[in-house]
Formats: C-alpha cells, sequence, structure tokens
C-alpha cells in the first residue's frame, strides 16, 4: 500500500499556485492528526470483512505533501507515522534493510529546515525529503512568493545530510517569463553543485486564480512561452545526464537506487491512499478525492461522515488510455507486444525524428517525445480505434 497524507497549511499562497491550501499563522497541529486519524478508522470500518483499524496489506511508501508538510511539527509528524504503522503492520523487531524500508518522504520548504528539524524528522521516521527550491534567483524566488533566499537551499541541504537523511530531492520551476531574466542553465549548475540524490522540473503553467493568473491579465507578466519551455526542457536532460542522472519519468531524474518509489507506484498505476483534505485515492477500479478545503474536511470528520467528495469509476477505455499514457511517460516505455499489429507506420517516423526508440522490444520516449506526449497517446488512440 502507498499512503499520501495532504497537509494544507502554507504561511502564505506562491504567485503560481492553486493548490489546496489554508494560509495559516497558528498551524492546528493536533486537530489535522486527529482528523486524519480518524478519517484513517473510518476507510477501515467502510470495509466489513476487515479487523476493526487494521488493514491487509503492509506499507511501502508514505508521503506528506501539501501544502507546507514540513510545517508540522515533529511531534505531529510522528503520531501520524506510528498510527499508520500500526494499522499497516509495518512495525518490525528488527530493522529492516534499506532496500525492504519503507520509503517515507516529507516535503519540507528550505526556511523549515534547521539541524534541529532535521534531527526530529528523522528520529520520527522521515527518511527522504523533497526540497522546495525551486529556483537558486533571490529575484525569482521573490517574485514567486517564496520565503527564502537562494543561500537557504544549500544550508538545508546540509542540514538534512548532518541529521542522517541522506536521500534528498529538490524542486526546480523552469520556463518563468524572460523579463525575469532568470538563467536557467545556472540552476541547473548551482542544483548538481549540491549532489541531491533526485531532481523534479516544473515547467511554469498558469493556473486560474492565482496570483500570476492576474499578473498576466493586466499586463504585469507575459504567458509562459512554447518554445522557451521546449529548450530550457532539453537542456536540463542534457545538463543532468551529463551530471550522472537519469531521466526515469516525464519530469524526474535520480541518481542510481534513488528513484521516488512513491511516485513510480502512481506511474505504474498502483493503488494508494489519500488521507488529508483534497487527497486522492485509486483502488485499482475507481478514483476518489476528499472534501478539499481543510474546515469543511475537518467538519465532515467530526459529524462522522466520509471525507470522500466524489469519485469516478474508470471505464475499460478510460484505463487502456491510462496504461498508454502512464507507460510512455516513464523510461520503461510501452511493450510492443500491446501494441496493435502490424505497428503503425508512424511508429517508423517517431523514430526517425528521435521521438522515441525501440528499447528492448519496448517503445521507449527521448526527450523529444516526452515533449510531445499528448500527441503521441492520441496517435495510438486513433490507430486503435480505426483497427
Amino acid at each position: 500500500m502507498h499512503i499520501y497524507l495532504h497537509i494544507p497549511f502554507c504561511h502564505r499562497r506562491c504567485s503560481y499556485c492553486d493548490f489546496s491550501i489554508a494560509v495559516r499563522k497558528r498551524i492546528p497541529a493536533r486537530e489535522y492528526v486527529q482528523a486524519v486519524l480518524e478519517e484513517l478508522r473510518l476507510v477501515a470500518a467502510a470495509d466489513p470483512g476487515r479487523k476493526p483499524g487494521v488493514f491487509g496489506q503492509g506499507l511501502e511508501t508514505i508521503y506528506f505533501g501539501g501544502g507546507t508538510p514540513s510545517l508540522l511539527p515533529p511531534d505531529a509528524i510522528s503520531a501520524l507515522l506510528t498510527s499508520l504503522r500500526d494499522a499497516f503492520r509495518a512495525t518490525s523487531s528488527s530493522p529492516p534493510s534499506p532496500r525492504d524500508a519503507v520509503e517515507v518522504t516529507l516535503e519540507a520548504n528550505p526556511e523549515d529546515v534547521t539541524p534541529e528539524s532535521a534531527e526530529l524528522w528523522r528520529r520520527a521516521g522521515i527518511n527522504r525529503v523533497s526540497l522546495g527550491a525551486q529556483s537558486f534567483d533571490d529575484g525569482v524566488l521573490k517574485w514567486m512568493h517564496r520565503s527564502h533566499d537562494a543561500a537557504r537551499i544549500s544550508t538545508a541541504v546540509r542540514s538534512l545530510r548532518v541529521a542522517g537523511i541522506s536521500n534528498v530531492s529538490l524542486d526546480l520551476i523552469f520556463a518563468l517569463p524572460a523579463e525575469l531574466g532568470r538563467e536557467w542553465a545556472r540552476d541547473l549548475d548551482l542544483a548538481c553543485a549540491l549532489h541531491p540524490d533526485h531532481l523534479s522540473l516544473y515547467g511554469l503553467a498558469v493556473e486560474e486564480r492565482t496570483p500570476l493568473a492576474r499578473w498576466i491579465s493586466r499586463g504585469a507578466a507575459s504567458m509562459p512561452d512554447d518554445e522557451r519551455y521546449a529548450d530550457e526542457y532539453l537542456l536540463a536532460h542534457e545538463r543532468l545526464t551529463a551530471s550522472g542522472y537519469q531521466f526515469y519519468e516525464v519530469s524526474n531524474a535520480a541518481r542510481d537506487g534513488r528513484r521516488s518509489r512513491h511516485n513510480s507506484a502512481y506511474w505504474s498505476g498502483r493503488p494508494y491512499l489519500g488521507l488529508g483534505p483534497a487527497a486522492h485515492s485509486f483502488d485499482g477500479r475507481a478514483r476518489r478525492w476528499n472534501v478539499r478545503e481543510w474546515e469543511a474536511y475537518r467538519r465532515t470528520i467530526v459529524a462522522g461522515r466520509s471525507a470522500v467528495a466524489a469519485e469516478e469509476v474508470l471505464t475499460d477505455e478510460q484505463r487502456e488510455l491510462e496504461r498508454l499514457y502512464l507507460s510512455l511517460r516513464t523510461d520503461a516505455g510501452l511493450p510492443l507486444t500491446d501494441l496493435y499489429r502490424p505497428l503503425p507506420t508512424f511508429i517508423d517516423q517517431w523514430v526517425e525524428r528521435g521521438w522515441v526508440e525501440i528499447r528492448d522490444e519496448r517503445l521507449v520516449c527521448r526527450p523529444e517525445g516526452w515533449l510531445r506526449l499528448d500527441a503521441l497517446v492520441r496517435d495510438l488512440t486513433g490507430a486503435g480505434r480505426a483497427s
């Protein structure tokens, strides 16, 4: 089982963010822990064949996402992890090997990482941290409404490693408006200089009802440029590959043995359970998502009702589309045996253009193909309908 916990609390909203967050000066940690553990109890109780409070599956990954999970006090994180391990019987009299240990990821902002907090996170059970660096340019960070400066990123990485959390990932955002003057190559070089185990790269997207969308509507900022997006994406592949990273998914690169097991579960279509406001779950047949806003979620749980706001049962056609899409967005690719025979002639054209390659009897996207992923999947599904 893979568990995702959404911690919605932030001290401020970033300029590009449309996630479900609750801006708070005081973090209601006790109320949050109580609500999530009650939701866990309700989920277990909904299965009449299950022993109360106990799940049949073992745990493989736990992911604290947000929001800003690093604002949750370490004792609250520890309480959640202890209860989850008990519910899934993920306790052991002897420590597991690193390969068998549950991967426990905490998303953190650099300004929240101190030697003390890092040590307490490690003691609580955190063994992987995804650090929201976003950029090494102080002017860009200010434009993004981030609370840290560039120097804080390296300080945070150092504190995590000294505390014994060696598995560190960095998030970076690319394809920013040209008027910011951000040097993407410099950001990549500075990120690589810290030797993170993993990097996640996200192209800037303009979402409704965000500060960025308002800036663009009044001409204070420009729309992301498609050509700039492609150039910077391909440059990232070049620089990171040269530095020993392998892109194992469209937006993610890692050193050997440091791929995110949690995110990889999503891309392979494996079931996962989401807890907290706006969290999503998937059981292999249907997707469910929780009440979005924190206060509405809390009131729902206090009333003893399910937090699920809605669900979607996937059709055979939807499952097939997702299988194609998820396979092609990873470096595992799609087995040729899963494609229609004879192979569509356009696949030869994709290979000639450098968008895909045939590797070990699998169709695998190259960086140029990942830029065209939606179009490639449309072509494949169209060929299937034609057959």
